[in-house]
């Protein structure tokens, strides 16, 4: 990519699409196009022939998802299949259509089978079953794995997929219905730790940027303490304790979005479908066990209080390490350790710091 070539970020307010636009800002690329959903709806086939039959993008990253926890997967996943599948049909095909240099397609560890030998490497890929809870987010994902690939066999295109661990970092979501798992679970212990402290003020500082979910936003009475702690204790934060669910015993691996935009601007720049072939994994190789990087997270955000397992609620995958053999031989690596993104995490969401 040149500093003068169009470049369309799609989802560019996601988490690793507003990483993207932050990094190609720096390194000075100054031609980027982005739209907002109201702008531009991806699932609609016309507007985004349109849209690229005007704009013209040299390069294309395709970001834009919907996307959302265990519990959002669960109950809409009508909702998670369609427009998924829609946003890469239309994204892949126009870009295909209008000629676009290259695109890299955004995927998700979630395309693995459910107990896919770990660390899951690339060619494990449809081997078994998914995991039930978000099956319908997978499938979607795959098929654009697909889309990319039977474009560049049949086309010539130069489309290549990346499938990235699980990520967090500036722009996340905190609302405790939708949020992905380490957002959700610092919120609870920041809150717990506000409501230990009796810093009700902080509480409502912190219900004005956030809503909590579930409709529980709209029952609370904010110049009642009570009312505010009882709203904290539905999601699991308390004066003592932090519920969490499951009973801990799982593994998740976890990327700061800042190291993963680094490796798709250094795919992007510096490999080709024909070096990457169907997908790459992009990970940092390990994982970590939920009650450790519980402890880890009691720890960054200073709650003193005790850890409660709800173990009614799901576990989700038992493991979910990707092999990282692949992309460390295309010469990248992770440079973010998950201390230091955590730290750093925490220190934007309560001060609004990058």
């Amino acid at each position: 990519m040149k500093k003068t070539d169009k470049i369309f970020i799609a989802g560019h307010r996601g988490l690793v699409g507003s990483a993207l636009v932050r990094l190609l800002e720096r390194e000075g690329f100054n031609n980027t196009i982005v739209r907002t959903s109201k702008e531009l709806d991806l699932t609609n086939q016309a507007q985004v022939n349109d849209f690229f039959a005007v704009e013209k993008p040299d390069y294309v990253f395709l970001c834009a998802a919907k996307v959302g926890g265990i519990m959002s997967n669960s109950n809409y996943p009508a909702d998670f299949i369609y427009n998924n599948i829609m946003i890469g049909t239309n994204v892949i095909h126009a870009s295909y259509k209008h000629k676009v240099k290259k695109l890299l397609n955004m995927g998700s560890s979630c395309i693995y089978p459910r107990l896919a030998p770990q660390p899951m490497k690339e060619d494990c890929l449809l081997t078994s079953e998914l995991e039930k809870t978000n099956e319908a987010y997978a499938l979607a994902k795959i098929s654009a794995i697909k889309m990319c690939q039977y474009y560049n066999s049949q086309y010539g295109t130069n489309f290549i997929s990346v499938m990235p661990t699980n990520q967090y970092g500036v722009g996340d979501n905190f609302n405790m219905e939708t949020a992905h798992l380490l957002p959700m679970v610092l919120r609870r212990f920041h809150l717990a730790k506000l409501l230990a402290a009796q810093d009700f003020a902080g509480i409502k500082k912190d219900l004005s940027r956030y809503k909590l979910g579930w409709g529980i936003d709209d029952g609370i009475d904010v110049n009642d303490n009570k009312s505010l702690e009882l709203a904290l204790n539905k999601v699991g934060a308390f004066t003592h304790k932090v519920v969490l669910w499951g009973d801990g015993s799982v593994y998740r691996e976890l990327m700061s979005s800042d190291d993963l935009a680094d490796a798709c601007f250094y795919l992007m720049q510096n490999k080709e479908y024909s070096d990457i072939g169907e997908f790459v994994n992009i990970t940092n190789g390990d994982d970590i066990q939920l009650k450790e990087l519980f402890k880890v997270m009691k720890r960054i955000t200073g709650f003193e209080g005790a850890l409660e397992y709800d173990t009614s609620k799901p576990n989700g995958t038992p493991r979910k390490m990707m092999d990282a053999t692949r992309i460390k031989k295309l010469g990248w690596n992770s440079e973010i350790s998950l201390e230091k993104g955590i730290v750093d995490f925490y220190e934007w969401y309560t001060l609004g710091k990058k």
